[in-house]
């Protein structure tokens, strides 16, 4: 329990008041005393509540990811239609914990990355204020729609699926990252309270052997069954009852170099930084991550269907002739959806079994040829996010997957990049990379990605789409 000079010394600053109040606004608020929430709904409307609330027991303010149009008009026995009615909006918030701070600080340096690589700018970070950390994007980023899907209706199904998307894609980098620090998965699992044998899996290496690896699932938390309506988290500038801290807001580029004595409240300084601030957030930004996100077969879908959920990369690189039509089309360079056209091909090369070198340097070339080419440090930029250990993700699927998962899906892609001119093999595929794999009866060319090299030289020599 939070002795009362601790709470009252630090609600009763003004700036603490005011960036609560700000970060209260039209969501649903709980106010904790001690270890009771208080009555729900609540909603905080000035900045000197905060110090009243303070004075009558209150140790911590927690927040909705909701957005409501009225927060005290919420019932639990609301219908659906409902509570979609009432429902403005949501910010997507993900809920990084290990365990372990300093494991924690890696994922969440990983899944900053992870949404950098799916385009989003306005991305947010803070202090859990005990072993995690909150990572937050805007609402404001996201499209008003996905296919014919109002995005203001996809809570929680949206967030869920995105933090699963975001899990998938760190899950490999943070065991590598995690046991380069500790040398030893015995010291990983006495830290994190598991067995050996649970925290063990194994990958095959260059050689085709099967080699250990730390496997990060069994202590990895990013909140996903908790994403659900009314789900709340503790708001920018709360104190934490366990450890003493402030949950306080910080640079996202930085967040590895975040030390806990930055959250003790006697030496609190308020951040620049500003929790889901969406005074920089550009419409449709997240576009790619929620479709991406969608597109991405989680595991009781996997279970359904009889799918694998691993992909393996073909041993050898798939040449530039197997590729699907819709790839050859973009590779002659287009005019507009440059970046989605990045994205793509990122995931089909380094899919499809080809080194860096040999990606940058067709990507180089791909983007000699649009009308309009991207800035060659963005295209760089994202080599370098995909090559950072980021697990391989599969390109969007094609969008005959809609029949199977009557949810938004990647249909925004290959046709609103009017790039999608199947052929006869189309039609029995679901991913481009599937395409080439079953064009070439197991996929064709030299080992250690040679086969891409001199793809990327035949392209290279290409005369420019005019």
């Amino acid at each position: 329990m939070l002795p009362p000079y601790i709470t009252l010394n630090h609600y009763k600053r003004r700036e603490v008041q005011e960036e609560i109040a700000a970060a209260a606004k039209n969501r649903e608020v709980a106010v904790k005393f001690g270890d009771q929430f208080g009555n729900r709904p609540d909603a905080i409307n000035y900045p000197n509540e905060i110090i009243e609330l303070a004075k009558q027991g209150a140790t911590s303010f927690h927040v909705s990811e909701e957005r409501w149009e009225n927060p005290l008009l919420i019932r639990t026995d609301m219908r659906k239609e409902e509570t979609e009615k009432l429902r403005t909006g949501w910010d997507l918030v993900l809920d990084i914990d290990c365990g372990i701070f300093g494991y924690s600080r890696i994922a969440a340096d990983l899944a900053i990355k992870a949404l950098k690589y799916n385009g989003v700018k306005s991305i947010s970070c803070k202090f859990s204020g005990n072993k995690g950390f909150h990572i937050g994007v805007p609402f404001e980023a996201f499209p008003e729609t996905v296919g014919s899907y109002n995005v203001k209706e996809m809570f929680p199904e949206a967030p869920r699926r995105i933090a699963l998307y975001i899990s998938s894609m760190i899950m490999g980098p943070l065991g590598e990252k995690i046991l380069n620090l500790e040398k030893d998965i015995s010291k990983v699992a006495e830290k994190v309270g598991k067995s050996v044998p649970e925290i063990t899996g194994y990958k095959l290496d260059e050689n085709k052997n099967r080699a250990k690896i730390l496997d990060a699932k069994p202590f990895l938390e990013i909140d996903t069954i908790l994403i659900a309506s009314r789900h709340l988290y503790r708001m920018p500038y709360s104190l934490h009852e366990k450890s003493g801290l402030v949950s306080v807001p910080l640079n996202p580029d930085k967040v590895l170099e975040f030390e806990k004595e930055y959250a003790k409240p006697d030496e609190l300084k308020v951040s620049k930084y500003r929790f889901l601030g969406a005074s920089k957030a550009v419409k449709g930004e997240a576009k790619q991550l929620i479709t991406q996100a969608f597109d991405f077969t989680i595991p009781e879908e996997e279970s359904r269907m009889g799918r694998k959920r691993e992909f393996e990369v073909p041993e050898e690189a798939v040449p530039e002739e197997l590729f699907p039509p819709c790839i050859k089309k973009i590779l002659l360079g287009l005019e507009d959806g440059r970046k989605r056209a990045l994205f793509v091909l990122t995931n089909f090369l380094s899919s499809a079994g080809w080194d860096y070198e040999s990606m940058e340097k067709i990507l180089g070339e791909w983007n000699k040829r649009n009308k309009e080419p991207l800035k060659e440090v963005y295209i760089k930029g994202q080599l370098r996010y995909h090559k950072q250990g980021l697990k391989k993700i599969l390109p969007p699927n094609c969008p005959k997957l809609q029949e199977l998962i009557p949810l938004p899906n990647q249909q925004n892609y290959y046709t609103d990049l009017r790039v999608c001119s199947p052929d006869n093999l189309c039609g029995r595929i679901r991913n481009p990379v599937n395409y080439s794999i079953r064009k070439g009866s197991g996929g064709q060319g030299k080992k250690g990605g040679k086969a891409g090299k001199e793809s990327a030289q035949k392209t290279a020599e290409t005369p420019k789409n005019g």
